[in-house]
């Protein structure tokens, strides 16, 4: 069968008009593959005899859709009316043919379907096949025709549970790609929002479509994005996850260059900023560049709230990343180097926490925090009810009895607690997952030098966060154009939305603008 297929994968070779040899190769194609449903059944007409042979996935098709628009009109009209035109004028349907052919009648008539097309390649058509559509292919005839008959195995567009808001729709994306498409149209009803679709991976052949607005993307961005999924040939991409990681510029930053979202709202806003989104199919998580570092701390909460209210709940994040990568660190570097800048009681305070405690406060502080992510970890990977319980438990049984056989001291089970929470408040999971690991680092840093050592790891954070891109936007850049009359009112402040007057910096120049007062 290897001589049947390309470099890339892909079948040789056209449709056959000869039906026995079309049949022949779908047969050793998919030769053990039992969920594939052939058919084959012969139409008689005035002109002759014609076999046809339908061939779809048990599971991926709609079987329903196909009896009742397919199969039924081609055998049970032609059988009942005999072909006669007058009959089938009478009984309230019409010939819309464009030829006299068994094809065109099909395409125009026979098939009551719109979604229907020729296709004169045999990979095209398998690949229609695998993608849970009908190819049907008629003897003496150099084409197949491909009638959309999908129905993937799907979860309901439900609540979301993993970027949840008070205020704001609740409606998340699923496994299925042209839901999805359609979840993002639905929120931007515009002729000039563009979905360019392809695939990725040469053997799960994954669907995925970039969507932008034509008018407000930079044709830049738009050809950078295509261009880093284009940059490897891989396998199979299962997830927009692995598609994400080789879309980046390097691998060497624990830092995403995407935004993660299952928010149809938040991918709807990011398209209407200029930006570009990448819909992957079997993804429920849709990825959005360019992104900084506001980006991934804003929430949709902030934009459905009143601005006074999303600026506070905004400033604590950005106090959440220093708590969440600093404060064990700190910790470490006070009480091991520096006591001396610690108050007198709060000093007290520690030695007496401390005074049957076993081991050292940095192998203290190392053993809660891994404690803490295994329990994370634990409560990810069990069922939903189970997860929650082993949080309960981990927490206050397993934490009070350590307290109790002095393996750790009261006070480094606050500090690490609250890092802990201090990562949960950061909205994006992969930015504070970043953190989580980085705080390591910061700890090892403070354990050796101290105070020095933390500021030296915080600066070398700094600098390596000042260093990045993400497809020509600097990481720590605000976004907004750094003109005296464009004011950037949409970053650690947010602004009331009357003030948010134009987009940000990366969109076209003609189309800055996104805000304007009617005048009465």
């Amino acid at each position: 069968m290897s001589d049947i297929y390309d470099e890339e994968n892909k079948i040789k070779g056209d449709v056959s008009s000869d039906l026995d040899n079309n049949i022949e190769l779908l047969d050793s194609m998919f030769k053990d593959c039992d969920d594939i449903v052939k058919k084959s059944f012969t139409l008689v007409r005035e002109d002759g005899q014609h076999r046809i042979y339908l061939i779809y996935i048990d599971g991926l098709c709609d079987a329903d859709v196909l009896a009742e628009e397919v199969i039924k009109p081609l055998t049970y009209e032609w059988s009942v009316h005999n072909n006669d035109a007058d009959s089938l004028k009478l009984s309230g349907m019409q010939w819309a043919a464009k030829d006299n052919t068994l094809a065109g009648e099909i395409l125009s008539y026979q098939a009551q379907t719109v979604d229907i097309k020729e296709v004169s390649l045999l990979d095209e058509a398998v690949m229609a096949v695998l993608k849970g559509d009908t190819s049907l292919f008629i003897d003496n005839y150099d084409k197949a025709m491909v009638i959309s008959t999908k129905k993937y195995p799907l979860r309901g567009i439900s609540e979301n549970d993993i970027e949840p808001g008070l205020r704001g729709p609740r409606d998340q994306f699923i496994e299925g790609f042209r839901r999805n498409t359609a979840l993002i149209r639905r929120r931007i009803r515009d002729p000039k929002l563009k979905i360019k679709q392809s695939t990725m991976g040469q053997r799960s052949r994954t669907d995925y479509a970039l969507v932008y607005l034509e008018d407000v993307a930079e044709p830049r961005l738009v050809q950078e994005v295509e261009q880093a999924i284009e940059h490897y040939d891989i396998d199979a991409i299962f997830d927009s996850g692995m598609a994400e990681q080789l879309m980046e510029d390097g691998w060497h930053s624990p830092f995403p260059k995407f935004q993660a979202t299952t928010r149809p709202d938040k991918v709807a806003s990011g398209i209407v900023e200029g930006r570009v989104a990448v819909v992957f199919d079997n993804s429920p998580e849709v990825i959005i560049a360019p992104v900084n570092v506001n980006m991934l701390l804003q929430a949709a909460d902030d934009y459905y709230n009143r601005w006074t209210v999303g600026s506070f709940s905004r400033l604590l994040r950005y106090i959440a990343i220093f708590l969440a990568i600093g404060m064990p660190g700190l910790y470490v570097a006070l009480t091991v180097h520096h006591t001396e800048l610690l108050p007198e009681k709060l000093l007290f305070a520690i030695a007496n926490a401390r005074y049957a405690v076993t081991f050292s406060v940095v192998t203290e502080v190392l053993i809660m925090e891994l404690f803490f992510e295994l329990l994370r970890e634990a409560g990810l990977r069990l069922p939903g009810p189970l997860g929650s319980t082993i949080g309960v438990v981990g927490g206050l049984i397993v934490g009070q009895a350590a307290v109790d056989a002095g393996i750790v001291s009261t006070i480094v089970v606050i500090v690490v607690a609250l890092t802990a929470i201090a990562s949960f408040a950061i909205p994006n999971e992969v930015f504070a997952s970043v953190f989580r690991l980085l705080k390591f680092l910061l700890l090892a840093t403070s354990a050796l030098l101290g105070i020095y050592g933390f500021l030296i790891g915080m600066l070398a954070i700094v600098i390596h966060l000042a260093g990045l891109e993400s497809f020509g936007l600097s990481y720590l850049q605000s976004g907004m154009s750094k003109n005296v009359e464009e004011k950037d009112s949409d970053y650690v402040i947010k602004g009331p939305i009357q003030t948010m007057v134009n987009r940000p910096a990366w969109v076209k120049q003609d189309s800055k603008v996104r805000l304007k007062r009617n005048e009465r």
